[in-house]
């Protein structure tokens, strides 16, 4: 299948959670981390994260650095990647969330084919809402708009369905020095996925920085 490279990053505890069950999201990485997946998403065509997160933490997926924003502009891109969201219901993408908001690059909502009128009324132009029903149409559609390389951050839905479907190149864990300790916390994933091999490991300040390489399906 034509697809882009496929890079998911994902921050965990020590016993494998990606956030608490607190409200307020749980920070695990580090400074020297937040450089690295800043220059992570420098390298990115585009940068994918599930609504949910959307809806939780309002990120704005920017390029941080000012130097890798000229760099971009230099090689002919937009200062920062693509922003792509999926979603099955619509629910969660308020058209005031910095997805939308900030920055000056394309936003591409790829959405249940029955929620796209609805959705593309909503949005009024803020983005290109993409009906896809599948995670293969995603990527393929992706593809097709010159996305060579997607950057993958997100919940644990996003990061389930990513790694189930195989369409994952290369996983980046980073593992902060906590252990949540608690049961109802999100984990990295929530499906079983098979054996990937290790390719790197490598300390970002008091953390630890996990590179696994996974067969292109």
């Amino acid at each position: 299948m034509n697809r882009p490279f496929v890079l998911l990053s994902v921050a965990t505890s020590l016993d494998g959670c990606i956030d608490d069950a607190h409200r307020e999201r749980l920070i695990l990485s580090n400074a020297e981390d937040l450089d690295r997946v800043d220059a992570e998403r420098a390298a990115a065509d585009a940068i994918l994260v599930g609504a949910a997160t959307i809806a939780a933490d309002d990120p704005r997926l920017l390029v941080r650095s000012a130097a890798r924003q000229a760099e971009r502009v230099a090689r002919g891109a937009s200062p920062s990647p693509v922003k792509v969201t999926i979603t099955r219901t619509g629910r969660g993408l308020a058209p005031d969330a910095k997805f939308f908001t900030t920055g000056d690059g394309d936003r591409l909502v790829y959405a249940a084919p029955p929620v796209v009128p609805e959705l593309t009324r909503r949005l009024d132009g803020l983005a290109a809402v993409v009906p896809a029903p599948d995670l293969p149409a995603v990527l393929a559609d992706l593809a097709a708009r010159g996305v060579a390389r997607l950057f993958v951050e997100g919940g644990t839905r996003t990061t389930t369905l990513f790694l189930t479907a195989g369409v994952v190149d290369e996983l980046q864990v980073v593992v902060a020095p906590l252990v949540v300790g608690d049961p109802a916390a999100p984990r990295l994933a929530a499906a079983p996925v098979g054996r990937m091999a290790l390719a790197e490991v490598r300390q970002v300040g008091d953390c630890a920085l996990l590179v696994y390489r996974l067969s292109r399906a």
